[in-house]
């Protein structure tokens, strides 16, 4: 489902999230409309559609909701494969490299999500939101070293300000087990019980 723009509105009030996406939906007419909450207490609007829809429904959503709004993305012509893993879509191929970015926020994390796989030859592998994660974020690409360096480098840049930055690392050649694990799920939970979900 890709669509040409898509947005996300974080915030740290579930009460002022709520306000706000329903701003945002009255204002324009987007394709479509996701909301609800996520730990640790924060309320997540993300919506899709046409530029100029999504840009005005954005704008009254950060104007309702100003006073909670932790961070935000707008991005104007969204990757495909950031839209699949936003909507739990995991891809797994071959792992030759692995680079991860993780961020303090779900907005920073589909920020550097998008650079890097627009930047670099790499697969989008996942991309995981606040739940389990106490709020924040991260996102893995697959490749080869080269391509996975440069996907991350031009990720993490795209992370601003820099304190949203928890860490983002390359791991060449990969080993067999992690990427094993990493086919299941990235949640120990489901590791550990063998269940191959996310």
């Amino acid at each position: 489902m890709a669509e040409p723009a898509l947005a996300l509105l974080e915030f740290s009030s579930i009460a002022v999230g709520i306000q706000a996406g329903d701003a945002m939906a009255k204002r324009a007419p987007v394709a479509y409309l996701k909301a609800g909450s996520v730990q640790p207490g924060k309320y997540l609007v993300l919506i899709g559609g046409e530029v100029a829809d999504v840009q005005e429904s954005m704008a009254s959503g950060e104007e309702a909701g100003a006073e909670a709004l932790v961070d935000k993305v707008f991005l104007p012509q969204v990757h495909p494969s950031v839209v699949e893993a936003i909507a739990g879509g995991r891809k797994l191929p071959k792992v030759e490299a692995l680079g991860i970015i993780e961020t303090t926020s779900v907005a920073a994390t589909i920020i550097a999500a998008d650079a890097g796989v627009k930047g670099a030859k790499v697969t989008l592998m996942d991309v995981r939101m606040a739940d389990g994660l106490g709020g924040k974020g991260f996102c893995l690409f697959a490749g080869e070293v080269a391509e996975v360096e440069a996907a991350v480098q031009i990720g993490t840049s795209t992370v601003q300000p820099e304190s949203l930055l928890v860490r983002s690392i390359v791991i060449p050649q990969l080993h067999a087990e992690m990427e094993a694990n990493l086919e299941i799920s990235t949640r120990f939970r489901s590791i550990a019980r063998g269940e191959k979900t996310d």
